[in-house]
């Protein structure tokens, strides 16, 4: 009897010290949510509350896997570093899972996946690849279908709030199947940026419609850009000391450049077929498909768009403008280098701007904000070329986006 007793009692004191470890890991894992949301997290569509439960929400599911160690990669861009730096500390701290979050070049990138994709050895458990990858993603068959493991073997861990439908660019990620195969991390959207407090100064105004016989503003074509890149680059010349240039972009050879033209130079001109989020049967980057989604030709002789007139014209005038009206060591840059220096404060316009980059234009010590953080530059959808038609897209979005393979081990 005393033996049954001392066993009894011997269980229940077990079981309240569990519970009273439980209730102790439960206060300290939400200590660590509410800071991570305080230090970390304040801009967000989401109730503090809310973000909490979602991070405990993280922990519990994470319980399985603490102590395990994941190797992703990205891109040297500036999101990318802050989910370096930020997010996979922060995530570690909440779940107990280390996540080491490569920063490397673009273009290694793309080697590393498609090593990865084709020899089944994994390089990295995850990649942040960019979404007009899709098509390869389809057809190896290497690529995770998101779609369908949320709905089965990933079912437990997939977050109960996730609103895929939030995620801006995921139309660009859905195959022809209907099936989600990326998942969005950040956009490129493609953009006209311009320096807006330049564009409102009387002075300058009035010296532009002298010249050109209408109003400096927001160019809707090509030949309109062109003439605010002669004014800034030729008639301004200098602004407070400082010379200024009507144009920016990047020639060097690089990885950057090829897409340069395809993302989606070649189809501002008019190139290809009209639609949204790809022409079709002709895409953004000059290659056309059949009904089945499945390349076909590039070439006109072929079916495609990629040496059409509008391609050879968009190339002309790119390498025109380059020379012309940007800084002289424009064309010995790449596409990361080149983004950041519209911030630097001497470039009046940018016909192909990427959003990606305004992270880099924010801080209000820069010579394009004001005091208060507030902006002088501004964006707006880009002007189109002339063999542009309607019900072409205009300018360009892709989205870097977490991918997975089937050779990464469980």
């Amino acid at each position: 009897m005393n033996n049954k007793r001392i066993q009894l009692t011997a269980i229940a004191g077990s079981l309240l010290l569990a519970s009273a470890a439980l209730h102790a890991q439960s206060d300290e894992t939400r200590a660590i949510a509410e800071r991570l949301v305080d230090e970390h997290f304040q801009n967000s569509t989401l109730s503090r509350e809310e973000q909490i439960e979602e991070l405990l929400w993280f922990a519990q599911a994470a319980e399985p896997f603490r102590g395990m160690e994941i190797n992703t990669v990205a891109e040297g861009l500036t999101t990318h570093v802050w989910e370096r730096d930020v997010l996979a500390p922060a995530f570690a701290e909440l779940t107990g899972i280390r996540v080491t979050h490569n920063i490397i070049g673009e273009g290694d990138v793309v080697d590393n996946m498609q090593t990865q994709m084709q020899t089944g050895r994994n390089i990295y458990d995850g990649f942040i690849n960019d979404s007009d990858s899709i098509g390869t993603h389809i057809r190896y068959g290497t690529t995770i279908n998101l779609s369908q493991a949320m709905e089965n073997e990933w079912a437990d861990y997939t977050l109960p709030s996730l609103d895929l439908e939030d995620f801006i660019g995921i139309q660009y990620t859905t195959g022809p199947d209907g099936s989600i195969y990326q998942l969005p991390a950040q956009q490129f959207a493609n953009l006209y940026w311009f320096r807006y407090d330049w564009f409102q100064r009387e002075d300058l105004q009035e010296q532009f419609r002298d010249i050109y016989g209408y109003d400096l503003g927001v160019p809707t074509n090509w030949t309109a850009y062109e003439d605010i890149a002669e004014f800034f680059t030729e008639h301004v010349g200098e602004i407070d000391g400082v010379t200024v240039y009507g144009h920016m972009d990047y020639g060097r050879r690089d990885p950057s450049l090829g897409w340069r033209f395809h993302d989606s130079w070649l189809s501002m001109a008019g190139m290809g077929s009209p639609g949204v989020p790809f022409g079709n049967p002709v895409d953004d980057w000059g290659i056309r498909v059949d009904e089945e989604s499945r390349p076909v030709g590039a070439s006109v002789s072929r079916g495609g768009a990629t040496n059409s007139p509008a391609s050879v014209f968009a190339v002309t005038k790119m390498v025109e403008w380059l020379d012309k009206y940007a800084p002289p060591e424009a064309q010995g840059m790449t596409f990361g280098e080149a983004g950041p220096v519209p911030a630097q404060g001497n470039i009046a316009q940018q016909i192909f701007w990427y959003t990606t980059f305004t992270a880099d234009m924010t801080d209000p010590n820069l010579p394009v904000n004001n005091e208060d953080g507030s902006p002088k530059w501004r964006m707006a959808p880009s002007p189109t070329g002339p063999y542009w038609e309607e019900g072409m897209k205009v300018g360009y979005q892709d989205v870097g986006s977490w991918t997975f393979f089937d050779s990464t081990p469980e």
